[in-house]
């Protein structure tokens, strides 16, 4: 087979304007707060727009993106929604939008049902990935998924019409198995191939048992993104077992492949993230890449594009 050359995807990346000083994480000194769990995120301490997002992704053929909750602070809550719903679309960049609600937070009902109320928001995503080390943890606190609160608020999501993207770490996904099968109702997406963080054979041993557990629930479908987070010194070869664990768990309609731009951009351009895609997947069938760069995305979060990767009318 030929590597793929369709229209494109991208269903995972973020924007942000630091001006706004509306991103805690993005204010964070290594040196002070310690590193996160994919190192020292300096180089992206700065301003990533629609120009910058597209200046990355030029020659790739991309028709429209989603855009993933930013870590926008709790204390603003709906201003990311609605200033991305503000921004220029024309090309496709953040045609739809997975907004940030804490859904055991107080107010949750009022701001879900003000999020699915606007069009272009597709889904949620309130990250549960809990680290034992603190600056490694992107969770407010442990144990998310089994509480009561927390999913009365996934619930209520669901009724709304609205996916739910989760993040978590391979430690986390026995907990996932459970909230998988008690709301069979919600579609989940998993990003970032599951977070394989601990690279120890004992640690990937966990995730791959971890992830094959997982695909057995058929509301929970796997984004094929950020592959260099956990893997800094990359190589083809070393990023080829993932994915390939990451289709035969879940297959070709139930994946796809997204940058997580411009946080992959710590260690890979988006140049080399696709072409890795590409190269991966040039023995499979057409419909199955086509799967995995545009149908599953276009499906799973309703981008309304035709099979050239222009909108419906």
């Amino acid at each position: 087979m030929k590597p793929y050359q369709g229209p494109v995807i991208d269903p995972h990346h973020h924007l942000w304007d630091l001006t706004m000083d509306r991103h805690p994480w993005l204010r964070r000194k290594p040196d002070v707060d310690g590193e996160m769990v994919f190192g020292s995120i300096a180089a992206i301490q700065r301003d990533y727009g629609v120009e910058d997002y597209l200046a990355d992704a030029a020659g790739h053929n991309i028709v429209a993106t989603v855009h993933i909750d930013a870590g926008w602070a709790d204390e603003f809550p709906l201003e990311e929604s609605g200033w991305l719903s503000g921004l220029d679309k024309r090309q496709g960049v953040a045609r739809r939008l997975v907004a940030h609600v804490p859904l055991d937070g107080p107010d949750a009902e009022r701001w879900l049902e003000t999020e699915a109320a606007n069009p272009d928001v597709v889904g949620i995503r309130d990250i549960v990935s809990w680290h034992p080390d603190p600056p490694k943890s992107f969770a407010r606190r442990q144990g998310l998924m089994s509480d009561p609160v927390w999913r009365a608020g996934l619930t209520q999501m669901t009724r709304l019409g609205l996916t739910f993207d989760l993040m978590l770490f391979p430690w986390q996904m026995n907990e996932a198995v459970g909230l998988a099968a008690d709301h069979p109702e919600t579609l989940f997406i998993l990003n970032h191939c599951g977070s394989p963080a601990d690279r120890s054979p004992h640690g990937m041993a966990l995730w791959r048992a971890g992830l094959r557990e997982l695909a057995h629930a058929d509301n929970v479908l796997i984004k094929i993104s950020d592959l260099v987070a956990y893997d800094n010194h990359w190589t083809l070869d070393s990023l080829r077992p993932v994915v390939e664990h990451c289709l035969d768990c879940f297959g070709s309609r139930r994946s796809m492949f997204a940058s997580d731009f411009p946080v992959a951009g710590l260690h890979a351009s988006f140049g080399e993230i696709y072409d890795a895609f590409h190269t991966f997947t040039a023995t499979l069938s057409t419909d199955e890449q086509r799967d995995l760069f545009f149908t599953t995305a276009n499906r799973t979060y309703r981008m309304d594009l035709g099979v050239d990767g222009n909108p419906l009318e």
